[in-house]
C-alpha cells in the first residue's frame, strides 16, 4: 500500500500520504478528480467530498485475508471466553461461599471501623431494662466533628416498671435528637453493630414506632395533625410489650387544650400496653401526668437562664419549661412582641415557669455537690492508697537497712576480733582468745536476732503504739547531740535530729538510721560523750591489746585484679584486700574488676560505700582502667 501511494503522490493524485482503514479494510485516500487514475473499490468519501477513499485491486485479496484472520481471531478469543466461563462454572459453588465470607469480612471490619471512629461499644441485650451511658448519635457526632464541634452525650435508665419517659424542655433543647438517639442506638444493638456509647444495655424489640416528623401530604389529602393521628392509630393497633415507640411533640397540631387531654390518653394507652415508650411535649398535662402515674418518669432538657441558651443535657427525674418566649427571645423575635407576650401570660403559668425553673437551679446545684463529694472522696481514697503504700515501702525499707547494718556491725566486729588475736604471739593465748570470741559473736548474734525479731513485730502489730503498756520505761526528753543507747542494737548511738515526737535520727558510728522514742533505753548528755574517733588498732589497743603487723601486711599491695571471679568470691576478696590496705595504713587503693556487663562493679562498689573503712568510691580516668576499674580512698 504504501509504495503503491507513492507512486500515485508523484502524479499529485494522493490526498495526503496515509494509508487509513475504512470498515475493516486499509485504503488510501485519493483526491476526487483523480480516483480514475487509481484502478480499485472506492469505500467511501470525506464530509467536505474532497477525498475519496480507494483500495487498490493490487491489495484486495490481502485485505480479504486480514479479515478473514481477524474473524478466526474474534472466533477465538469466544471459545476462549466459553471455556474460562465453563470451568468457573465449575467451581460456581465454593466462589460463591469465598464470595459470602469476603463479604462477611467486609461487614466485620466496616463495623470495626466504625466504632474506632466513633468510640463504640458492644451492646449488651436484656430481658426489659434500658441503660444508656453517655450515648450519642453518629450522625450529629459526625456533623459536628466536622465543623470542630463536640456532642453532648445523654445518659438513660428505665428499669423494672418503668416503661414510659416523658421528655419536655425548650425548642432547639434536643428532645428529639434524644428520640433519635434511643431509637438508631436500639436498631444498632440489634443489627450486631457497636454503639457510640460508654455503655450500653438494651432490650430486644420486636418492632420500633416512631412518630417523628411532618407526615403532611397533600396527595393524600392528610393535614399535618391528621398524618399524625393515622401514624399513631397504626401503632396503637399493632404495638406488644416488647415494642419501641417515639412519639416526637405529641398533642401538637391542633387547639392546646384538646391536644393535651389526647396526649394524656396516648400515652396512657401505650403504657397499659407494656411498650417501652419515649414521648417528648410541651403540654403540662402530660407533665403532671407523669408525676401521678406508676411506671412513667419524667426527664427535661437543659436551658441556661443567663445565656438564654440550652445545654443540651438530659436530666431524668425532673420535668423541663418550654421557654419559648426566651427562645424567641435568643432567636431575634421583635424585642416589642417578646415584652407583650411576656404581659399576656397567666400569672399561674408564670409561677409553674419560675417553680420549674428554680426546682432546676436546684437540680444543678445537687448535682454540683455530688460531683465535689464525689471528687473528694476519690482523692481521700488515692491519698489513703499512697499513704498504706509508703507506709508499707517504709517498713519494707527499715527493715533492709537493720539487716544490712546488723550484717555490717557484726563484720566490724569479726574484723576486729580477728585482727586482734592475731596481733597476740602467744599461740595459746591466741587460740582461747579466738573461741571466746567465736561465743562472744555467736552470743551476740542471738541477742541482735531476738532483739531485731521483736522490733519487726512490735513494727508490724503496732504494740509499740497502741498499747501503754509496753513502753512503761520509754525515755520522755531527748534533745539533738544526746548519746542514747539503743535497745534493738544494745549499742550507743548519737542523736542527729528529732524528725517528730516519737521518731529519732540517730548515728550509730558510721552509720544513720531512724528509731522510734521506743527504741532508746537511756540518755546521756551530750557533753559527757563526746570523744575523738578511734581506729580498729587504736581500740584494741586502748582495750590492752598489743597489734603488731606480719611483714607480709606491713608491704600490703595497693592493687587487686579479681576480673573472672563471682560476686561473692570476689567480695571476700576485696574485703581482706581493704583490712590490709587500711592496717597498713595506705591512703588509698585500685580495685580491678573488668567492664563485662557492668554486675562485679555496681556490687563492688554499692559494697565499698557502705566499708567503715573507705573515705571515698571513685571511678579511674580511661588511661588508669576507667569503668574497669574502681579506685578507693582509706580513712585516716
Amino acid at each position: 500500500m504504501h509504495s503503491y501511494m507513492r507512486r500515485l503522490a508523484e502524479g499529485g493524485a494522493v490526498q495526503e500520504e496515509l494509508v487509513t482503514i475504512r470498515g475493516e479494510r486499509f485504503v488510501i485516500p485519493i483526491k476526487a478528480e483523480q480516483k480514475r487514475r487509481v484502478n480499485g473499490v472506492v469505500h467511501g468519501a470525506s464530509s467536505s467530498g474532497q477525498t475519496v477513499f480507494i483500495e487498490p485491486l493490487e491489495t484486495i485479496e490481502q485485505n480479504n485475508e486480514l479479515v478473514r484472520l481477524l474473524e478466526e481471531e474474534q472466533a477465538e478469543v469466544h471459545r476462549v471466553l466459553l471455556e474460562m466461563t465453563r470451568r468457573i462454572a465449575e467451581q460456581s459453588e465454593p466462589i460463591a461461599l469465598a464470595t459470602g465470607a469476603l463479604a462477611e469480612l467486609e461487614l466485620q471490619f466496616a463495623k470495626a471501623r466504625f466504632a474506632e471512629d466513633y468510640s463504640c461499644v458492644p451492646a449488651t441485650l436484656t430481658t426489659g431494662d434500658l441503660h444508656l451511658e453517655k450515648a450519642r448519635h453518629p450522625v450529629l457526632e459526625r456533623n459536628l466533628k466536622s465543623k470542630g464541634g463536640s456532642v453532648v452525650p445523654m445518659s438513660l435508665d428505665l428499669e423494672g416498671e418503668q416503661r414510659q419517659l416523658v421528655i419536655s424542655g425548650p425548642n432547639t433543647g434536643g428532645k428529639t435528637v434524644a428520640l433519635k438517639t434511643v431509637g438508631l442506638l436500639a436498631l444498632m444493638a440489634q443489627s450486631g453493630i457497636p454503639v457510640p456509647a460508654e455503655k450500653a444495655e438494651l432490650p430486644v424489640f420486636d418492632a420500633i414506632f416512631a412518630d417523628i416528623g411532618d407526615y403532611q401530604s397533600i396527595e393524600q389529602n392528610l393535614s399535618t395533625f391528621s398524618a399524625h393521628v393515622a401514624r399513631i392509630d397504626f401503632v396503637s393497633k399493632v404495638v406488644t410489650r416488647d415494642s419501641l415507640v417515639l412519639l416526637d411533640e405529641l398533642g401538637s397540631a391542633t387547639d392546646p387544650e384538646e391536644g393535651a387531654a389526647l396526649a394524656v390518653a396516648i400515652a396512657d394507652h401505650f403504657r397499659r400496653a407494656g411498650a417501652l415508650t419515649i414521648i417528648s411535649t410541651h403540654h403540662t398535662a402530660l407533665k403532671v401526668y407523669a408525676t401521678n402515674h406508676p411506671g412513667v418518669v419524667n426527664a427535661a432538657v437543659g436551658f441556661d437562664e443567663k445565656t438564654l441558651r440550652p445545654t443540651y443535657e438530659l436530666r431524668v427525674g425532673v420535668p423541663g419549661a418550654s421557654a419559648g418566649i426566651n427562645i424567641a427571645q435568643r432567636l431575634g423575635l421583635n424585642a416589642e412582641i417578646i415584652a407583650a407576650a411576656r404581659a399576656k401570660l397567666a400569672t399561674q403559668t408564670q409561677d409553674v415557669a419560675r417553680f420549674l425553673d428554680q426546682l432546676h437551679a436546684e437540680l444543678k446545684s445537687a448535682e454540683h455537690e455530688r460531683l465535689e463529694l464525689q471528687r473528694r472522696e476519690q482523692e481521700v481514697a488515692r491519698e489513703k492508697s499512697r499513704l498504706e503504700l509508703e507506709g508499707m515501702k517504709e517498713q519494707r525499707q527499715r527493715v533492709r537497712e537493720m539487716e544490712k547494718k546488723l550484717e555490717s556491725l557484726m563484720r566490724d566486729f569479726e574484723y576486729q576480733m580477728r585482727e586482734a588475736v592475731n596481733a597476740i604471739q602467744d599461740r595459746a593465748a591466741a587460740q582461747k582468745l579466738s573461741k571466746d570470741a567465736e561465743r562472744r559473736i555467736a552470743r551476740l548474734r542471738r541477742e541482735f536476732k531476738e532483739q531485731f525479731d521483736s522490733t519487726v513485730v512490735a513494727h508490724h502489730t503496732g504494740a509499740d503504739r497502741d498499747d501503754p503498756n509496753a513502753r512503761p520505761n520509754e525515755v520522755k526528753y531527748v534533745s539533738e547531740g544526746d548519746t542514747v543507747k539503743l535497745k534493738s542494737l544494745g549499742r550507743n548511738a548519737v542523736v542527729k535530729r528529732k524528725i517528730d515526737e516519737n521518731t529519732f535520727e540517730v548515728e550509730v558510728g558510721l552509720m544513720k538510721m531512724r528509731v522510734p522514742r521506743s527504741d532508746l533505753a537511756a540518755v546521756t548528755s551530750a557533753a559527757l560523750t563526746e570523744r575523738k574517733p578511734v581506729s580498729p588498732v587504736q581500740a584494741a589497743r586502748q582495750r590492752g591489746i598489743s597489734v603488731s603487723l606480719k611483714e607480709d601486711d606491713a608491704s600490703a599491695p595497693s592493687e587487686i585484679n579479681v576480673i573472672g571471679q563471682t560476686v561473692d568470691d570476689a567480695t571476700t576478696e576485696v574485703e581482706k584486700f581493704i583490712d590490709r590496705a587500711f592496717l597498713a595504713g595506705l591512703p588509698r587503693v585500685r580495685i580491678v574488676h573488668g567492664s563485662g556487663m557492668g554486675i562485679l562493679r555496681k556490687a563492688l562498689r554499692q559494697y565499698l560505700q557502705k566499708h567503715p573503712h573507705v573515705a571515698t568510691v571513685s571511678e579511674p580516668p580511661q588511661r588508669e582502667g576507667g569503668a574497669g576499674a574502681t579506685v578507693v580512698e582509706l580513712r585516716s
